[in-house]
């Protein structure tokens, strides 16, 4: 198999939009479609990433914060829509027969040399699910929208060389601040968003070794603060390079297993072209 390195991005994160890219030289997928189509070309466009190597985007739920640009995006691009039988049926989505792909808990998916395992999480929707992205040993995993750390989200991030991790919420901005009851309740009853501190107790206790990047990701506006976050965990960090994934633009695109003896490299966006021409 040919085991090229992992690129990834962020290209918007948090209540107003999800979309998660991960790809090698050859091809690539996006994790939800939560922007409009139009907002995506154009955050790929500056990061120098072309949707004709995006072969398939999987879909974790059915809430509109990750599936709002789907339709126009699939249908544009003739991209197939990885997604449960269970979450279409949530969707009011028209998306054409013939861009719908089923997957079913624990199921691997292949495309191309990309391998997608597809496993269920806690959260409160029809069928919500997330997913450990591979190409050869390198693994990346996409875990937002978790109502708690089950022993299937603890397993896989063990395996991960990056992942992007929901850190939603801060407990005490929560408590004291403005939403109503039963929101915070939603939030942080075990079936909603995972806490800073849920959130960096799976980083501590559940880190691989080999884990080179964590994008911190689906923060809430009101309930978090991006430099809070990042501050509790650079103070775990280590080896790990710490990145919040922010609600208002894409992150840079991160290289991910690195040939052997050399360093994870970061791509400005001025040396995508020349470095991967086109990719």
């Amino acid at each position: 198999m040919d085991c090229n390195p992992l690129f990834i991005t962020s290209l918007n994160s948090g209540s107003n939009g999800n979309c998660y890219y991960v790809g090698n030289s050859k091809e690539a997928i996006l994790v939800d479609a939560g922007i409009s189509c139009k907002e995506t070309e154009k955050r790929m466009l500056r990061l120098g990433l072309s949707m004709k190597k995006v072969k398939a985007i999987f879909i974790s739920h059915e809430h509109g914060d990750h599936i709002r640009g789907l339709t126009i995006l699939s249908k544009k691009f003739g991209i197939p829509v990885y997604i449960t039988p269970g979450t279409i049926g949530n969707c009011k989505l028209s998306l054409p027969e013939e861009l719908i792909r089923h997957f079913s808990s624990h199921e691997t998916v292949q495309i191309g040399s990309i391998h997608v395992t597809c496993f269920p999480k806690v959260h409160d929707a029809a069928e919500p699910h997330s997913f450990m992205v591979s190409c050869g040993n390198i693994k990346v995993g996409v875990f937002t929208d978790l109502g708690v750390v089950c022993e299937q989200l603890s397993i896989h991030f063990q395996q991960c060389d990056a992942a992007f991790l929901e850190a939603n919420y801060d407990e005490e901005l929560l408590h004291n601040g403005k939403y109503p009851y039963y929101l915070k309740r939603r939030i942080s009853g075990g079936q909603g968003h995972l806490s800073n501190r849920q959130a960096l107790e799976l980083f501590t206790n559940h880190r691989p070794a080999k884990l080179t990047h964590l994008l911190l990701s689906h923060l809430s506006k009101d309930n978090n603060d991006p430099e809070l976050v990042e501050h509790l965990f650079n103070q775990h960090a280590e080896d790990t390079m710490i990145i919040v994934a922010t609600r208002y633009m894409e992150t840079l695109v991160f290289t991910i297993g690195a040939a052997s003896g050399s360093s994870p490299e970061i791509f400005p966006t001025d040396q995508l072209n020349l470095q991967l021409q086109g990719f």
